[in-house]
């Protein structure tokens, strides 16, 4: 039985891929698009740091304006911050830089498709495509996008084409419908712009307690956490709020109050989120949650003080 690849120069259909944007996220999707066979030919970027980026993952793709990228590239990435997105769009199809039949794709997890609506207007083939991933902008970031999840919002005759080329990309198509694409991206951001912020917390704290590698000691436990949590959700919670252990409770905020302030706030917020979902899912007795929530109340009001 023959073993024999293609070369991906070889393959059909090849596009010429573009970035306006080189932050973080564009070139590594560029770069991924062309270990599938397509061919970067252009990129735009202002700071130094993107033209790092574009030159550590895209080598010998020349920078060049906005309008210069659309001129050559069949497949447009937009891989610009959420805020400038619908004006870039607007001023691209306002000035004619966008051309009938081009693939316009955008990488925000705020927007779908919509927001492509002149580019649209002016021939253009819109897509939004958000990989579920956090970038560093190295070329780490290529090999992290196997297997990556990708939201997908496109109109109804461009979804084939929209999965293909996720899937080209190494990643999982998942449809998103327009009108949910605001609460898909709160989703992901309550989940992983969070942690980050819990986890950094903890390890202040645990700094503050004596741990020489806070980092050592959370690695093992978050990990083993974030797994159960993933397999079983809510029947995975375990600790003093799940358990309904008040003194304990009463305990942390009253070491928080003393050494970090700060992050007072924050424990009361989850610890009454906690409560609530292990009380609805029959893990947290309801004889022990009116101590519990009692602890947490006074610890509002606390705050107020």
């Amino acid at each position: 039985m023959s073993t024999f690849q293609p070369d991906p120069k070889d393959r059909p259909a090849r596009l010429t891929v573009g970035v306006v944007g080189a932050g973080r996220v564009g070139p590594a999707l560029a770069a991924s698009l062309q270990l599938a066979g397509h061919r970067p030919v252009a990129v735009s970027g202002v700071s130094d740091a993107s033209k790092r980026r574009a030159a550590a993952l895209l080598p010998d793709v020349p920078l060049v304006t906005p309008a210069d990228v659309l001129d050559g590239a069949e497949l447009v990435l937009l891989t610009v911050p959420d805020d400038a997105l619908p004006g870039l769009v607007e001023g691209l199809a306002e000035t004619g830089a966008v051309r009938p039949g081009q693939l316009l794709v955008h990488t925000s997890g705020r927007y779908g498709a919509k927001v492509l609506d002149p580019a649209l207007r002016a021939g253009a083939l819109p897509l939004a495509l958000h990989p579920a991933m956090t970038f560093t902008g190295t070329p780490v970031d290529v090999q992290r996008l196997a297997g990556c999840s990708f939201g997908v919002t496109a109109p109804e005759e461009l979804r084939l084409a929209a999965e293909a080329l996720v899937i080209e990309m190494g990643g999982e198509p998942e449809w998103v419908a327009e009108s949910a694409r605001p609460l898909y991206h709160a989703a992901l951001a309550l989940g992983s712009n969070h942690l980050v912020t819990l986890v950094a917390q903890s390890m202040e704290l645990l700094r503050t307690a004596g741990v020489e590698a806070p980092d050592r000691m959370l690695g093992p436990l978050l990990g083993a956490a974030l797994d159960n949590a993933l397999r079983s959700g809510d029947a995975a919670l375990t600790g003093p709020v799940a358990r309904g252990d008040a003194g304990t409770v009463a305990a942390h905020v009253a070491e928080l109050r003393e050494h970090a302030p700060g992050a007072v706030a924050g424990y009361l917020a989850m610890a009454r989120a906690t409560a609530d979902r292990a009380l609805a899912h029959g893990l947290l007795k309801p004889e022990l949650a009116e101590d519990l929530l009692g602890v947490l109340a006074n610890g509002t009001e606390g705050d107020a003080r």
